[in-house]
């Protein structure tokens, strides 16, 4: 079966589980990718998508920085950092990262 790609968008985990239960048959490749986001989806769709945008809002990151942070939901702030590490990520303070960890705290 050929398929074509009609949009991309860049979501969580947790936007992804939603969308694919909504589906009735599943394909192979897609129940092995339902199995890993039911092990790793930590939030709930609607407030996965709520935080990132208040993470990119309030701490002004990229909305890819925000998915991945929501998506792993870190627990300290040496996991935190090291999703700001690298070339092209401008710096974010320590105490941004403590405020950051509180906000992601509020909705785990």
């Amino acid at each position: 079966m050929s398929q074509t790609i009609v949009n991309k968008k860049r979501i969580t985990i947790s936007e992804a589980k939603k969308l694919l239960e909504n589906i009735k048959d599943l394909s192979l490749y897609q129940l092995r990718i339902m199995e890993y986001i039911r092990k790793f989806s930590k939030l709930d769709p609607v407030k996965a998508q709520e935080l990132v945008e208040k993470l990119i809002q309030k701490f002004e990151i990229e909305k890819e920085d925000a998915i991945s942070v929501v998506n792993c939901m870190p627990l300290s702030l040496e996991e935190l950092r090291m999703f700001f590490l690298g070339g092209r990520k401008r710096l974010i303070l320590t105490s941004q990262l403590e405020e950051m960890l509180k906000l992601l705290n509020e909705y785990k």
